[in-house]
């Protein structure tokens, strides 16, 4: 007999089925985990046994057949380990892009808001009084013709200067963005874990732009002895190693993505939270961990000059209070124009999206 089955409300559940509400656990320690699926799985077992996440009705084995089925992770016949898949790893990215930006609605391609108007894109919908050089394009007649017939009358229509009303339209921008993460060893020393909150940040500012922006160009740069860029889909992956600070040559690097790229609007997102301790000659490295070094130091200053000589403003993300270290900041950041954020681990993303919206907003030369 077909009806309808009514259960229990569990204010808990918040309207989510057992699966679903494992899965958002699943998720979170799969950040934490560095993607490593049977690690997270015995974590979460051990949260289970504590918390009491399952019970009779649906245990952790039918979890595990559920995730298998719905193809969030394949299982190796000859070892029996576990690992996720691409519908995982863009799960994560769509998951911290909800927890650290909020739930946003995919729109048109390129909008990106400029200050200049002009004959652009999209219209604006207010309307302005018409100055000398103003283009024909750019009149509203509707609001013209209104205008003639309020202040002239109908009987004698006539059209004058003082009538005509502009509608302005606004440039619709692309950027090409360089995100460079620290995964020097100090990101996690002092029992601090802070490359999660700068993956989560990764991960929902590429969910960010490949959906609201998908004109727009991301690409993921990290540092340690030497740079490497990254996919989107390593995020999760990512690992601190046993690695002293280069940011010459994550700058470096980031500056050559940049220089292919056509896009007139470039920019560099830097999460750090070091000093920069070595740079690279040759095959040799030159390391200092002890003080800001002046022979590293002047690179990176050097660095910053010339991505402003090319206008590629710098924003650094600095996840570090030493003051020593702040006055680094604030010249590095000064001879580049760009800005700066001594940010906790806790608000990090939310001043990267502030900062990514607002550099939504300029001006095209």
């Amino acid at each position: 007999m077909l009806g309808f089955h009514f259960s229990l409300y569990d204010p808990r559940q918040n309207g989510k089925s057992r699966f679903e509400q494992l899965l958002d656990l699943f998720m979170q320690l799969l950040t934490y985990t560095s993607g490593d699926a049977g690690e997270a799985l015995n974590w979460l077992t051990q949260l289970d046994k504590q918390y009491q996440l399952t019970d009779d009705e649906y245990g952790m084995g039918d979890f595990i057949d559920d995730l298998r089925d719905k193809g969030y992770i394949d299982e190796n016949r000859e070892n029996g380990s576990f690992s996720i898949t691409p519908k995982t790893e863009k799960g994560i990215r769509k998951k911290s892009l909800e927890e650290i930006f909020g739930k946003l609605k995919k729109t048109k391609k390129g909008n990106h808001q400029t200050f200049k108007p002009g004959q652009g894109d999209e219209i604006n919908p207010e309307t302005r009084p018409f100055q000398f050089g103003d283009m024909l394009e750019q009149i509203d007649f509707v609001s013209s013709i209104r205008n003639a017939q309020i202040n002239h009358g109908i009987d004698q229509l006539q059209l004058g200067e003082d009538d005509l009303e502009i509608r302005e339209t606004d440039f619709k921008s692309q950027t090409s963005t360089v995100l460079m993460i620290d995964i020097s060893h100090s990101m996690i020393l002092y029992g601090e874990d802070r490359i999660t909150p700068a993956k989560k940040v990764a991960m929902a500012l590429s969910e960010l732009i490949t959906t609201k922006y998908p004109k727009d160009t991301l690409d993921i740069v990290v540092f340690g002895n030497d740079a490497w860029p990254i996919e989107i889909k390593d995020i999760p992956y990512l690992q601190v190693g046993p690695y002293h600070t280069n940011t010459v040559a994550g700058l470096e690097l980031a500056m050559d993505i940049l220089r292919r790229r056509k896009n007139p609007n470039k920019q560099i997102f830097m999460i750090t939270d070091g000093k920069p301790t070595c740079l690279k000659s040759g095959k040799r490295y030159y390391k200092n961990s002890f003080g800001l070094d002046r022979k590293i130091i002047n690179r990176c200053i050097n660095l910053a000059a010339q991505c402003k000589k090319i206008k590629i403003p710098i924003t650094t993300f600095m996840i570090a209070t030493d003051p020593h270290l702040q006055r680094f900041v604030t010249e590095f950041t000064e001879t580049n124009n760009g800005k700066a954020f001594f940010a906790a681990l806790d608000n990090l993303g939310a001043f990267v999206f502030r900062d990514f919206e607002n550099g939504k907003q300029k001006t095209v030369y």
